[in-house]
């Protein structure tokens, strides 16, 4: 972290302030500070290191809004996002823990972000907030709520029953099997989801074992006929069995309908 700033710094920080910028790019402050590339390089490379602007990748960085107080900054959470994927032109919805922490799944609060994006995969971190990227195909993207934040800024997040959803179809990377069975006979139970919204994003976002897990559970809760149904026709006939737990070995009665082992005593 920066303690004292020199008279770079403090004249980008001062330009880009005066002219309210969000964002600065490698170029745009050679003729306005009269530097060379190299020097401008350098400048960011020392803000950034400093924590006073914060590197969104090679030759992009968001700046504060204003001089931070105890010489350190960092963008939010949505910001990063949001700058990160209007960037590459993208499209992301957040979803997993910090998806089953906004709806009350889940009390445990994440220290990464969970970003679902047809874009890019792996990694990063922006500032102080570190960024899981998951990249899927466009149209695993959708079922979505927008939240608008303090500053302004509009959050993306998976809808309440497509986070249940991803719960059951993401399990092995959101570790959420088998708590997600629980999540979901409440929600169903006290109406926040509803089984007909539940089927369909299952049938639209879902694969095969998503579909006979939801199945499975929508069954044993007397969900209509008529929306078993639409799940069970979607499914291939099989002789394998899938456990009801992951992880754990598939000892137990089974379903021959959902094609699902009991391991676990429900």
């Amino acid at each position: 972290m920066k303690t004292t700033l020199g008279r770079q710094e403090m004249m980008l920080l001062a330009y880009v302030q005066l002219r309210k910028l969000r964002v600065v790019r490698t170029g745009e402050m050679t003729r306005p500070l009269q530097l060379s590339p190299v020097q401008e390089r350098e400048l960011f490379r020392r803000l950034a290191r400093g924590g006073l602007i914060a590197r969104v990748r090679r030759g992009l960085y968001l700046v504060p809004p204003q001089l931070p107080l105890g010489g350190k900054w960092s963008p939010n959470e949505i910001l990063a996002i949001n700058t990160l994927m209007e960037d590459l032109n993208g499209r992301y919805q957040i979803s997993g823990p910090n998806a089953f922490n906004r709806y009350g799944f889940d009390e445990q609060i994440p220290n990464r972000v969970y970003v679902y994006n047809n874009r890019l995969s792996g990694e990063r971190i922006i500032g102080t907030v570190a960024l899981t990227l998951i990249k899927v195909a466009d149209e695993r993207l959708g079922s979505t709520e927008k939240f608008v934040a303090s500053d302004g800024q509009t959050a993306v997040y998976s809808s309440r029953t497509r986070t249940l959803v991803d719960a059951a179809y993401d399990w092995s990377r959101f570790n959420s099997l088998p708590r997600a069975y629980e999540w979901i006979r409440r929600e169903l139970a006290t109406k926040r989801v509803d089984q007909d919204d539940l089927v369909k994003v299952t049938l639209r976002y879902g694969n095969a074992s998503t579909i006979r897990r939801i199945g499975t559970l929508l069954e044993r809760a007397g969900a209509d006929e008529r929306l078993l149904w639409r799940l069970e026709r979607r499914l291939k006939r099989t002789t394998s069995f899938i456990p009801w737990i992951p992880n754990k070995p598939k000892r137990g009665r089974v379903s021959r309908r959902w094609s699902v082992v009991f391991n676990e005593q429900l």
